[in-house]
């Protein structure tokens, strides 16, 4: 029997070292190292993937051959367009989220759209029966996905071998272990010698994977950093579970953007795509409500108005408190000192709280007029009307800075029935306003929008 070995590996990049330390040498990070039990460690390093293939030669540039393979298409729009268009053929795609978000539910209704596909299931977590039964709940039409509950991942590669399927569903990588190495599964050492052997099958056979994984208590995916490193996209699928609403953002994409992302509401039968985000996240009738504002927001290439709620009241203690949900906390205190030295308005001894209907966390400067605004209307008490919708960048000087989409964000609103739209004066050079049938309140200053909307 041989000797354990115990080495201590860094969480963030893999470093292991003979004893623990407090600070990784190789990444800079502090607490990341933890303790795994390894035999001794073979010769050959590389991960055997179990696919006999060719050893590839060095080539050219010119002598490459690329051929227009069509993306896989996923039956899903909001999935379609988070993956940027398609799953790529031999790409490797890494699912993260907290558990009982949905994760399982997202995966399992997707491929049972495609029944033009051979599909493996691969479940490290759920039986057979269990699989079923959800199936039975998501789809009532007949699917040939094929379901195997296995860990091994010697074993996946022999089942892999005999089914020859065009798309393979680890669920999840943190349950699955190979022989070469002693640890237990879901430690750092196994995650991150599973995941480069998958890669390498992925890549030599041309057949993409995607891969389930959970997230730590940090919110960071589980496991070393290492795998987000070795995959191709990361998708984090995000949201509360006492609400219905989920959102898939890309955090990484080799094969398109990472601004993009995709809304579902969670219902009894599985996951709806909602096409239409701005109805979901704007409030039926806040009319004789004060401190909400409307903004025109765009996540990637998609515009949706999202609802900006605002709260300004005495400060109790002494200390006021400053608290924004899904927007930047160091950006509001920035357009609160624009308010109080080039508005006049004292808010220093008040507290301020902003939040984002819906959940959302948004990373658009072309709210921050409607922040603003939504602050000023709660400490005035005095409510913004329900058809006016604005975009603009607010500027350390008090100045409305340009926005970029300016049209795309003014048909949106236009679409949904919004009479007047407060836009930046330098994004009226260019635009063709004779089909729009929405008025057009263009302002250089803060003073300005104010007076639009308050009078």
């Amino acid at each position: 029997m041989a000797k354990e070995k115990t080495v201590y590996v860094c969480s963030n990049c893999g470093q292991d070292s003979p004893k623990w330390q407090g600070k990784c040498p190789a990444c800079g990070e502090w607490n990341t190292f933890v303790e795994e039990i390894v035999r001794k460690e073979t010769t050959n390093r590389r991960p055997v993937s179990g696919i006999e293939t060719s050893k590839p030669k060095p080539v050219t540039l010119h002598e490459i051959k690329v051929d227009d393979e069509p993306r896989i298409h996923m039956h899903d729009d909001e999935l379609n367009r988070v993956l940027g268009g398609g799953l790529v053929p031999g790409s490797l795609v890494l699912i993260g989220g907290e558990p009982g978000i949905g994760k399982s539910t997202l995966v399992l209704q997707t491929v049972l759209r495609i029944p033009e596909k051979r599909i493996l299931y691969v479940s490290g977590e759920e039986s057979a029966r269990q699989l079923k039964l959800r199936a039975d709940r998501l789809s009532h039409t007949p699917s040939d996905c094929l379901i195997v509950c296995e860990t091994s991942l010697e074993q996946i590669y022999t089942h892999i071998k005999n089914t020859k399927p065009d798309l393979v569903i680890i669920d999840s990588i943190q349950t699955i272990s190979t022989e070469n190495v002693e640890s237990s599964p879901g430690s750092i050492t196994q995650v991150r010698e599973c995941s480069a052997s998958i890669l390498r099958f992925a890549k030599e056979t041309h057949t993409p994977v995607i891969l389930i994984g959970h997230i730590n208590k940090e919110g960071s995916i589980a496991g070393p950093k290492v795998l987000e490193h070795i995959v191709d996209t990361v998708l984090q699928f995000e949201g509360d579970q006492h609400y219905m609403y989920r959102i898939l953002r890309s955090i990484k994409n080799r094969f398109g953007s990472t601004a993009e992302l995709g809304i579902y509401e969670m219902r009894q039968d599985g996951l709806r795509q909602v096409s239409n985000p701005s109805e979901l996240l704007l409030s039926q009738d806040h009319e004789g409500m004060s401190g909400i504002a409307i903004a025109s927001a765009i996540e990637g290439v998609r515009p949706f108005l999202i609802e900006t709620q605002a709260l300004v009241s005495s400060a109790v203690y002494g200390n006021p408190q400053r608290s924004a949900t899904g927007f930047d906390i160091r950006r509001m205190n920035m357009l609160l000192a624009v308010l109080e030295k080039r508005v006049g308005f004292k808010l220093g001894q008040k507290d301020v709280f902003l939040n984002i209907a819906g959940g959302l966390k948004v990373n658009d400067p072309a709210i921050d007029l409607a922040v603003i605004s939504a602050i000023l209307s709660s400490n005035m008490d005095t409510e913004i009307d329900s058809d006016v919708c604005m975009a603009g960048e607010v500027g350390l000087s008090g100045e409305i800075r340009p926005v970029n989409r300016i049209e795309q964000r003014i048909g949106e609103a236009e679409k949904l029935g919004f009479k007047r739209f407060i836009l930046p004066k330098y994004n009226l050079q260019g635009l063709n306003t004779k089909k729009l049938k929405i008025e057009l309140i263009p302002v250089r200053k803060v003073e300005e929008a104010f007076r639009a909307l308050f009078g």
